[in-house]
């Protein structure tokens, strides 16, 4: 696609948006090809990008709402500061992102593949994140409360003061997962796997570890006021 032809796309994309849906026309760019694109600031608001090639595009502070990203190629894309709120990502390669400081509240990233994307800062409250594949992703202080990890691989993963409140965790793997400093409180990590997870100073206020793994854990100062609903299996390291 050239840069005239994308111009026009975005053009009568906004005449949609500004007229209400009565007037110009809805981006359509499914499957397109925008591999290394422009697209910084661009108001992407509801367009159809499904399975788009989007690697190493811009999209700095780009406005995403409710965009249908699904299966797209967003590998080693520039994210920081993008609005994605209840956008559609499930199936999308976002592997080497950068989404610093990125709204994704609400948004459907379900099966989504992160693997070292940087996320740091990143709202994530209440999204989908099932079956997600964030192994070394940097989660460092981002926003995920209420958010739905069930079954994702968090492997190596660095989460220091990260916000899971009320986060679902059943069966998530986080083995070897920085956890300083993180709030876990009321989350649900029944079956997680949190072998040899730094949890110093994390807040497991509430948190339900029915079955979860946490041999060799690192536990020093950690909350556990009214913490664990059902047993914990393995053995927990109380390093001093």
């Amino acid at each position: 696609m050239t840069k005239d032809e994308l111009k026009v796309i975005l053009d009568n994309h906004i005449l949609w948006l500004d007229s209400n849906t009565e007037g110009g026309v809805r981006a359509n760019l499914r499957d397109a090809n925008l591999r290394d694109a422009n697209l910084e600031g661009a108001d992407l608001r509801g367009a159809d990008l499904y399975g788009a090639a989007l690697s190493y595009a811009d999209l700095r502070d780009a406005n995403l709402r409710n965009a249908h990203l699904g299966n797209a190629h967003l590998s080693g894309a520039y994210l920081s500061g993008a609005y994605l709120r209840d956008a559609y990502l499930m199936g999308a390669n976002l592997e080497d992102a950068n989404l610093r400081y990125a709204t994704l509240e609400s948004a459907n990233l379900s099966g989504a593949n992160l693997r070292g994307a940087n996320l740091r800062g990143a709202n994530l409250e209440g999204a989908c994140l099932e079956d997600a594949y964030l192994r070394y992703a940097n989660l460092e202080i981002a926003n995920l409360r209420g958010a739905n990890l069930e079954d994702a691989c968090l492997e190596d993963a660095y989460l220091e003061g990260t916000n899971l409140e009320d986060a679902c965790l059943i069966y998530a793997y986080l083995e070897d997962v920085n956890l300083m400093g993180a709030n876990l409180s009321g989350a649900n990590s029944r079956h997680a796997n949190l072998k040899g997870a730094d949890l110093r100073g994390a807040d497991l206020t509430g948190t339900n570890l029915t079955g979860a793994k946490l041999d060799g854990a690192i536990m020093q100062d950690s909350v556990w006021r009214k913490n664990t609903t059902g047993g914990v299996g393995g053995t927990i390291k109380i390093t001093k």
